[in-house]
């Protein structure tokens, strides 16, 4: 493992790294500040057989490794015809909400979906996020490994905790979710969501069923890029109408593309998207507020994408 101040006592800036290097003195490397570097090395590594899992220090530095990550550890395997791998796993502490202000509180990951050999995989609370590291590690190419801030402070669930839900979960490493009310009631809405935005989602969604009798399903995504969109597909037939939420700018973002494909393939779905704001995040909290996704949101726009497509007499009924 490499990154920047991972040795103890500190263990890393969100403590991830804790008590690794005193088990493992040889296996964790701490390293100057450059993240080019970092990435560059663990490549190198990562092609000489080594399976190194490297991090940035916060998410918002991914900036300074596209290079290394793109236009190297992503195209090797292509570039020489099968006969190299780069299992290299990036971790990216990612998001907002914790007043760091606006260059160590975005959610970049979207400058990196869709590129060719890279996989980007966000961690949420249902599962163990640490089995996902494992899968992403025991990955044989590169994975971008997506940690938003606030799930450090959050338990892991297990689908029997979720006790107004029934879980299906997919079979591959990386798997998605979804989930449907468990009394069976027919859904009317599905929202497709991943990492932290899990939480609000969730919250949200209890709101829409106790107080306002509309039945959502979520699909939640582990794996962000490539993705596997026939469940979302599933669920959006049934529901006709489908809600995108992240905490990443609006403009151009993972929604976006989930919004385009669902209308590619689905037809006379309605469609809305929840993001943050195409503004930099602020250092207050009432701005960071207003910038980035709330549960009201979620139900403001659930309520409107609903109401906006039912008869007024169904409606009020």
């Amino acid at each position: 493992m490499l990154g920047e101040d991972i040795l103890d006592p500190y263990g890393g800036a969100f403590k991830v790294t804790r008590g690794l290097s005193t088990r493992f003195p040889e296996r964790v490397l701490t390293t100057p500040i450059a993240e080019a570097a970092i990435v560059g090395i663990s490549s190198g590594l990562a092609l000489r057989g080594l399976r190194p899992v490297a991090e940035v220090m916060f998410g918002d530095f991914v900036t300074l490794i596209a290079d290394q990550l793109i236009n190297h550890a992503a195209k090797f395997r292509w570039m020489y015809n099968e006969n190299v791998r780069v299992p290299l796993v990036l971790r990216a502490p990612m998001g907002g909400r914790r007043g760091y202000g606006p260059t160590h509180s975005q959610s970049l990951e979207k400058l990196f979906l869709g590129l060719p050999g890279l996989k980007v995989v966000a961690p949420n609370t249902l599962g163990d996020s640490g089995d996902l590291l494992l899968a992403a590690i025991a990955d044989d190419d590169p994975v971008l490994f997506v940690e938003h801030k606030i799930l450090y402070t959050r338990h892991v669930l297990e689908p029997a905790d979720l006790v107004d839900w029934k879980v299906e979960s997919g079979n591959q490493p990386f798997t998605h979710y979804v989930l449907r009310n468990r009394d069976g009631l027919s859904s009317n809405l599905t929202i497709a969501t991943y990492g932290y935005n899990f939480e609000l989602v969730r919250a949200a969604a209890r709101e829409l069923m106790y107080e306002h009798e509309i039945f959502p399903e979520i699909v939640l995504f582990s794996q962000l890029s490539p993705f596997e969109l026939n469940p979302l597909f599933d669920s959006l037939r049934r529901t006709r109408r489908l809600l995108t939420v992240e905490e990443g700018t609006l403009t151009l973002g993972w929604g976006a593309e989930i919004a385009a494909r669902a209308a590619e393939n689905v037809r006379d779905a309605q469609i809305q998207r929840v993001a943050a704001l195409d503004l930099p995040v602020a250092n207050s909290k009432a701005l960071e507020d207003a910038i980035l996704p709330s549960q009201d949101s979620i139900l403001k726009a659930a309520l409107g994408l609903v109401k906006s497509s039912r008869s007024g007499a169904e409606w009020e009924k």
